[in-house]
C-alpha cells in the first residue's frame, strides 16, 4: 500500500507564537503514524512561490494523512499556524 504524505510550505510571521503550533501538532502527527522526513532546514526555491520553511511527514497510508489533517483536534491546532504563518499544505499519496 502506498504511503501518504503531508507537505507544508510555510513562512512564519510570529516565531514565538508558532512554537505553540509545533509543540501541539508533533504528538498528533505521531499518534496518526506520521514520521518527519523534512522539518525545516536549508532550502532554495528556483521556481514558484517562495516560503521560508518546508516540512514533509510520511504516514503509513494516504488515509492516515487525511485523517490527521481533517481531524477536529488537528484543525483546532492548525488555527495557531494560520494565525501566525502563511502556508500551503498538500496531502499526497506516494508511490
Amino acid at each position: 500500500m502506498p504511503k501518504g504524505y503531508i507537505i507544508g510550505h510555510i513562512t512564519v510571521n510570529d516565531p514565538d507564537a508558532y512554537q505553540e503550533y509545533i509543540v501541539k501538532d508533533t504528538p498528533m502527527i505521531k499518534a496518526f503514524g506520521g514520521t518527519p522526513i523534512v522539518r525545516g532546514g536549508q532550502s532554495e526555491t528556483p521556481e514558484g512561490a517562495d516560503f521560508d520553511r518546508h516540512v514533509i511527514f510520511e504516514f503509513p497510508d494516504f488515509d492516515s494523512a487525511k485523517a490527521l489533517y481533517y481531524s477536529k483536534e488537528y484543525q483546532e491546532v492548525a488555527r495557531i499556524r494560520r494565525e501566525n504563518a502563511t502556508s500551503m499544505i498538500i496531502l499526497v499519496e506516494g508511490v
